[in-house]
């Protein structure tokens, strides 16, 4: 799906998904430790690739990590830098990043690639795989499924994906999974789930 229509669609309930959803109150606590194993006090720089309102990039700067978040919505970044003045946000896409070869420790996508077509989703990973040096952490939430298919997000169009299809992509990107956490239906919050990888094969990536 096209980066501009996404960004259109969050800007227009920018400050109703900031109030719904930009705050650690959301994220589930055993999330919040999976992230911190996996990205907290890197060395090296850490991306948060649509970071939405910021508050997950909060949380690792006060891990000690050297994080950026990044998202396409300008709200979003506004948002965040008023509310996180010590960690810096970009706007920007994570299918196209601004960054050297392997000069990035980690990146977190939380449910940032859950917007792209499966056709789009292959070139998405090798641009995080470029980015990410050998040996570099990859942290993924996603809505888990049986099957790849679209369904009605409330904000637009979002994929569901089973673990193992998507970690095969990983796999093929040169990214290869440590950590996987199925989160079952909770309320009205989908079932979703949690990948972790490692960058794998020669530095800045398979192209």
């Amino acid at each position: 799906m096209a980066a501009e229509h996404v960004a259109r669609a969050y800007s227009s309930l920018a400050g109703r998904y900031i109030e719904l959803f930009g705050s650690l109150d959301c994220v589930h606590p055993d999330d919040l430790r999976l992230v911190e194993d996996h990205l907290g006090r890197l060395t090296g720089p850490v991306l948060d690739l649509g970071c939405g309102p910021g508050h997950l990039s909060g949380f690792l700067s006060r891990t000690g990590t050297d994080v950026t978040g990044i998202d396409l919505v300008p709200e979003f970044i506004a948002h965040a830098r008023r509310s996180h003045p010590a960690v810096r946000f970009e706007l920007g896409s994570l299918t196209e990043l601004a960054r050297p070869d392997a000069s990035v420790a980690g990146v977190l996508a939380w449910f940032s690639l859950i917007h792209l077509d499966p056709g789009e989703l292959d070139g998405a990973l090798a641009e995080v795989r470029r980015v990410l040096a050998p040996g570099g952490a990859l942290v993924t939430g996603f809505f888990d499924g049986a099957v790849c298919e679209p369904f009605e997000h409330r904000v637009v169009q979002a994929y569901r994906w089973p673990a193992d299809e998507l970690a095969g992509r990983l796999r093929e990107a040169g990214l290869a999974e440590v950590e996987r956490v199925h989160r079952t239906r909770d309320g009205g919050r989908r079932p979703y789930a949690v990948l972790a990888a490692r960058a794998v094969g020669p530095e800045g990536a398979r192209r």
